[in-house]
């Protein structure tokens, strides 16, 4: 059993450094701020990874598994009222073993959901981050979910592309939760060789499937790695456009050159009848890592149009910077968006994952940046609107960010429109919060506190 409070980890970068998870669920009050919070954000600030309490094995230990563990910060009236991180399952559920999401969290249908990719159903957290159970959609998901729903303010709806190995060989599952939070739609869509679908993209026509060549290998399995995920150099990349009212015999799919794709920023319909989406796309992954994502081919931010008449997909690439981790205004969610902001991603070797936060115009296509100074890097930059505000980058960049030189988190915010006034407030959190995946802005509003 591995020690995973030994830092650095020379067995798995992954367990190391900010990577390892943190001991203790923290509560802290009245947070130390430098500068000032807008008065405007209310509500909390969220965050979900992995935070495993144990490995059998360092060696074949991969960074995607290990219990979820939430952290969070509450702002009312300019102050940060409080920091704290939980389990998203009870120490009763973990020793059952039962696994609690590790990937994502927010709010949706009056509660707060965490999230995984790869079959476990949502686990419901209350507003204090307590856990409460594994629920299913109040028992109306019949297979996985993800942890990367795609939400249409028009419709309320959730809709996400769901994966599951073992039990989903052939097929993966597109599922559509209405805004009362029960299951409306679940279409069972033939794929093969069971894809690692991480994620998806949506427009006001199409839900838009990712069949991309990294998918289960039983050579790793019997190698005793318990992800079983690896680059497949023989399969087809693809993308599929399917019409959200028709059925798997309707999808249009579309040839793509062989890639890997974590993440979309957006996707729209065009004027001229085809899709556009911005991404961050790998040229391969997992080709001899078998611990994570990031030690081989970095990510670009590309932009792929689909045309479903020829069935072709011309792809363009907007930046060669490594980065990862896209958000945008999501009033422009479904919409033609002209800016997205994304966390730069370090070479391998650093003691940062990340870099600085990215802001592109894809319409002028130019790049601001907000370099955080020496050892210091922005994760995930989640986009909350101002509350006044018209234009489309009219708001603030909530970033968590590791400084290495002292080992120390703060939870940080931006103003989207200017990167270059840094700092808005700096928010200092009591432990640091490992490198994890992703998070949202929940404001009181959409939630009943409890």
């Amino acid at each position: 059993m591995t020690d995973l409070q030994s830092r650095p980890n020379i067995e798995n970068k992954y367990l190391a450094g900010n990577f390892a998870p943190v001991e203790s669920e923290v509560t802290a009050h009245d947070l130390p701020v430098v500068g000032e919070i807008p008065v405007e954000l209310e509500g909390r600030w969220l965050r979900n990874g992995p935070n495993p309490e144990s490995v059998d094995d360092a060696v074949k230990h991969h960074w995607f598994l290990g219990q979820g563990m939430v952290h969070g910060v509450r702002l009312r009236g300019g102050k940060a009222e409080w920091y704290k991180n939980r389990w998203v399952l009870d120490s009763a559920d973990r020793v059952a073993g039962l696994f609690g999401a590790n990937t994502n969290v927010g709010g949706f249908a009056g509660t707060t959901w965490a999230m995984v990719e790869g079959g476990n159903p949502p686990v419901e957290v209350s507003y204090d981050l307590e856990s409460r159970s594994i629920n299913p959609f109040h028992g109306t998901l019949d297979g996985p979910f993800t942890a990367h729903p795609k939400y249409d303010s028009a419709t309320g709806e959730l809709h996400s592309m769901n994966y599951h190995w073992p039990d989903l060989i052939d097929h993966v599952n597109y599922t559509v939760v209405g805004s009362d939070g029960h299951v409306t739609k679940n279409l069972a869509i033939p794929v093969a060789d069971m894809p690692m679908m991480h994620d998806m993209s949506l427009t006001d026509k199409y839900a838009i499937i990712y069949d991309l060549p990294v998918t289960v290998n039983m050579d790793v399995l019997v190698e005793g790695y318990r992800f079983p995920f690896k680059w497949n150099p023989d399969r087809a990349a693809r993308v599929g456009l399917l019409a959200r009212n028709g059925t798997a015999a309707d999808i249009v799919w579309c040839d793509v050159d062989p890639c890997y794709v974590f993440h979309p920023l957006n996707a729209y319909d065009a004027a001229d009848g085809t899709v556009v989406v911005d991404l961050c796309r790998y040229d391969n992954l997992m080709v001899e890592d078998r611990q994570g994502p990031f030690a081989e081919a970095p990510p670009t931010l590309d932009r792929w149009v689909i045309d479903p008449a020829t069935r072709r997909v011309t792809e363009t690439r907007i930046s060669d910077r490594p980065q990862e981790f896209p958000r945008h205004n999501p009033r422009f969610g479904l919409k033609q968006h002209r800016f997205g902001y994304t966390s730069e991603v370090l070479p391998a070797g650093e003691a940062n994952l990340h870099g600085a936060t990215l802001k592109t115009d894809f319409e002028t296509g130019t790049v601001e940046a907000y370099e955080y100074g020496p050892g210091r890097g922005g994760a995930e930059p989640v986009f909350v609107p101002k509350a006044d505000g018209t234009a489309e980058d009219a708001g603030w960049l909530l970033t968590v960010a590791y400084d290495a030189t002292t080992d120390s988190s703060d939870l940080c915010v931006l103003d989207a429109e200017d990167l270059g006034r840094g700092e808005v407030a700096r928010i200092a959190l009591p432990q640091r919060v490992p490198f994890g995946f992703h998070g949202n802005w929940v404001p009181d509003a959409s939630v009943t506190p409890n």
